[in-house]
């Protein structure tokens, strides 16, 4: 739970990938954001776009109270990262395979001026070196570009989470109450909340 970007896509042109993680290693050194790198060129004759090693390429960066965004690629060129490889990448379930292909970062507790440089590098960097890249952004500022409408949903988001654990806290565990009848115990107990919030 938590305020998050999803994304997909892939490289334009493999050739770029190490000018990608020299331009994206720079831009983290002004922020101080730790950065790890992992492979930095595709191996030669094997750029494919249906088959894949199990091999991670480009560099992932970790702002402070954010997970770590990672702009990864796989042999194939597609976007994905360690843990979606991890998960995803020898399933032959077919819904299992989409999921290889996105990536999803919470920035909830970043904050929302971190949220709006990793959008804005998203947007830098699709332009230059991205196939085909998309972006959901559950505050809404990649598609907006809007900062209030962030903050109302970083707001949002966090009223939320506030009064989810507000809501444990008053309200712990019955005895013998299984996990899905006290989550949905109190998932009523906040809706009734908020309704009688709005009255």
């Amino acid at each position: 739970m938590g305020l998050s970007i999803h994304y997909s896509g892939s490289i334009s042109n493999p050739g770029c990938l190490s000018e990608l993680i020299n331009e994206v290693q720079d831009i983290a050194a002004v922020y101080n954001w730790p950065c790890e790198i992992y492979e930095c060129k595709f191996p030669e004759n094997q750029y494919s776009r249906n088959t894949y090693s199990d091999k991670i390429y480009g560099i992932s960066f970790t702002p402070p109270g954010c997970e770590s965004v990672f702009i990864c690629f796989l042999s194939n060129g597609k976007i994905s990262g360690p843990s979606q490889l991890e998960l995803f990448g020898n399933s032959e379930i077919e819904t299992d395979k989409r999921y290889l292909y996105i990536v999803s970062v919470k920035t909830q507790f970043a904050g929302a001026e971190v949220h709006m440089v990793v959008v804005h590098l998203f947007r830098y960097l699709s332009q230059k070196y991205f196939a085909r890249f998309n972006m959901s952004d559950e505050g809404n500022y990649w598609e907006t570009s809007d900062e209030n409408v962030l903050h109302e949903n970083f707001k949002k988001y966090s009223d939320l989470l506030n009064s989810f654990s507000s809501a444990i806290e008053k309200h712990p565990f019955q005895t013998n109450e299984s996990i899905e009848k006290y989550f949905t115990r109190l998932l009523e107990i906040i809706r009734e909340k908020k309704h009688r919030g709005k009255k």
